[in-house]
């Protein structure tokens, strides 16, 4: 099918909304108006054909009224909806930064060390913030008709990895003393809201598009793999996919037979002693794997892998022997943000057999053992042991393989788009007061792609917990963020797990979440997967093998050719009928 057919077809699909031609063809404009929108036409006849198509543009929007003025005051006589996409990103871009020099002004006059820290670590997410907005322009900039389905996937990722940053501002001022959460939610606001319209936008052009997506197949050419996943520059195959072995290979090799560009080792036998020694060895924006092979042993070391090092690779001899620990906590005055002993920022991350711990123990509340914003990360044979927040997966795609996670308190939580295949949550034992909860999802509106995926793997008790597990009371999630959304398919889950399932979050306003999140499962067994005593909230639903269809890895994931050129175990889509899912 030429051009001309595929600006016919984008255009029919698109015209029960409004009309986005000039998104796929770069050039003139049709604005389809529905009946309303006509007579509304007809009312508005004096207004200008560039209002006309702002007003079409901010229809989907939570917050057109702030739509409309935010792109009328700068579109002149723009009528190119992609163009005025462009300025709406501009225009937030600005507006966060404006917020961000507030921040500052605030910090200065603070004297509370745990408002000061909520503060820097405002200041740090507001630029993450921004950088999302600033790469979705980039690329948005950049679109070409036959990549525009993955274009918009990544776009819908970032955008929303730009809410929940702006979202984390403000939780970390929880706890703090006087206004200045109060401050900050205020200061915030416009540009949540600009942030949310921007979403929404890229969205609404994103459904109209899905038909579009051609079938993933199984195997995969050099024709198949999008170019982005290798990096922004020329495309280029990884060594993982030349070989056709991948991953896998590098985990049969240890010693001197290890092709690994680095070796830590604490005993002085490989490149450095310390992880964070070896970071600095790693190429800014590298866009082949960097492997890290880090030896047997325990490092006591905080690590953060920045943004600006991607595909970088920790390849470990295995989750119990290559350690990485850490003991920050909320007890001691730190945010929940900063309590983690590693995080990971670089996109295309992969950690292969290495373990993450926080080991402040369940006294100390928040004390998180891996945080994540890396886009397309994969963490195979991983463990990831704590009390209270132990995994933060955060922002971004992410995939994890046979890993181990334990914890009490909502220890696996975070904003991401991420599943969870064959891997174990292990409950331990919290504090004589304490119930314990797996997950606690934090999707704040309705049009973000993120939510957790758990398929295959099980829900058990730690030796610790077994005793009292019908004492303190296990419950499979609670509601972080009022959209909040968690899918359990495939999983043996353990008789810990209460049968009323789901746990309700409180907060001095009140239960929220209930009536609007999106909790499921589906084809689980054990004694704690009866899912006819959970409780009847709007927000818990019954799913069936159709509906669970969206949510099978390929599928949630808007694309996983970031997985499956690795050749590491996954599997895509389909449910098995068991507990595990198969291994290739």
């Amino acid at each position: 099918m030429g051009d001309t057919g595929k600006n016919k077809r984008i255009a029919i699909i698109g015209v029960s909304t409004f009309l986005l031609v000039a998104m796929v063809v770069a050039a003139a404009v049709s604005v389809g108006l529905s009946k309303k929108e006509a007579v509304e036409e007809t009312k508005d006849s004096h207004l200008s054909s560039s209002m006309k198509a702002v007003k079409s543009l901010c229809a989907p929007t939570d917050y057109r009224e702030e739509c409309e003025e935010s792109l009328t005051s700068q579109a002149g006589n723009i009528t190119d909806p992609r163009e005025l996409i462009k300025i709406a990103f501009n225009v937030t871009i600005t507006k966060i930064g404006q917020e961000l020099e507030k921040t500052q002004l605030l910090k200065d006059v603070e004297k509370d060390p745990r408002t000061s820290d909520a503060y820097d670590t405002c200041k740090e997410l507001m630029k993450l913030s921004i950088e999302e907005f600033t790469r979705s322009l980039d690329r948005f900039s950049r679109f070409d008709l036959n990549n525009i389905d993955r274009i918009l996937a990544s776009l819908k990722v970032w955008l929303s990895g730009a809410i929940t940053y702006q979202e984390t501002c403000l939780d970390a001022f929880e706890n703090t003393t006087g206004d200045a959460g109060q401050k900050m939610q205020e200061m915030l606001k416009a540009s949540m809201h600009m942030s949310s319209n921007g979403l929404s936008i890229i969205n609404e052009l994103s459904k109209a598009l899905t038909n579009l997506k051609p079938p993933t197949r199984r195997l995969l050419d050099e024709s198949e793999i999008d170019p982005e996943v290798i990096g922004n520059g020329d495309f280029e195959l990884p060594e993982w996919v030349e070989d056709r072995v991948g991953v896998r290979k590098l985990l049969k090799m240890t010693g001197r037979k290890l092709n690994a560009q680095l070796v830590v080792a604490k005993d002085g036998s490989g490149n450095c002693t310390t992880i964070n020694e070896a970071l600095r060895f790693v190429p800014k924006k590298n866009l082949r794997p960097y492997v890290i092979y880090i030896k047997e042993g325990v490092y006591s070391e905080y690590v953060e892998v920045p943004r600006n090092l991607t595909h970088v690779v920790f390849l470990g001899d295995g989750a119990k022997k290559t350690r990485i620990t850490g003991n920050k906590n909320f007890v001691d005055g730190i945010g929940t943000f900063r309590t983690a002993t590693v995080a990971v920022l670089g996109d295309f991350f992969v950690a292969l057999g290495i373990g993450f711990e926080n080991t402040a123990g369940a006294i100390k509340h928040q004390a998180v053992a891996l945080r994540v914003q890396s886009d397309r990360s994969i963490f195979y044979k991983c463990r990831m042991d704590g009390y209270q927040d132990t995994l933060y997966a955060h922002t971004m795609r992410q995939f994890y393989r046979d890993c181990i996670i334990s914890g009490t308190i909502d220890f696996v939580f975070g904003d991401a788009v991420a599943v969870l295949q064959n891997c174990t949550f292990v409950v331990r034992r919290p504090m004589e007061n304490q119930q314990c909860i797996v997950t606690a999802q934090g999707r704040k509106e309705k049009t973000q792609p993120s939510g957790l995926v758990i398929q295959g793997g099980s829900i058990v008790s730690d030796p610790g917990y077994y005793p009292v597990r019908f004492d303190n009371k296990a419950y499979l999630a609670r509601p972080w963020k009022n959209f909040s959304r968690t899918i359990f398919m495939d999983t043996y889950i353990g008789d810990l797990i209460t049968p009323d399932g789901y746990m309700p979050w409180q907060t001095l306003q009140g239960v929220t979440g209930t009536e609007t999140c999106f909790y499921a499962e589906y084809n689980n067994r054990g004694p704690g997967s009866d899912i006819s005593k959970r409780v009847k909230w709007t927000g818990v639903k019954t799913i069936t093998s159709e509906g669970v269809t969206g949510f099978l890895p390929s599928k949630f994931f808007l694309g996983d050719d970031w997985i499956r050129v690795t050749s590491i175990p996954y599997y895509p889509g389909g449910t098995t009928g068991s507990s595990r899912v198969p291994t290739h």
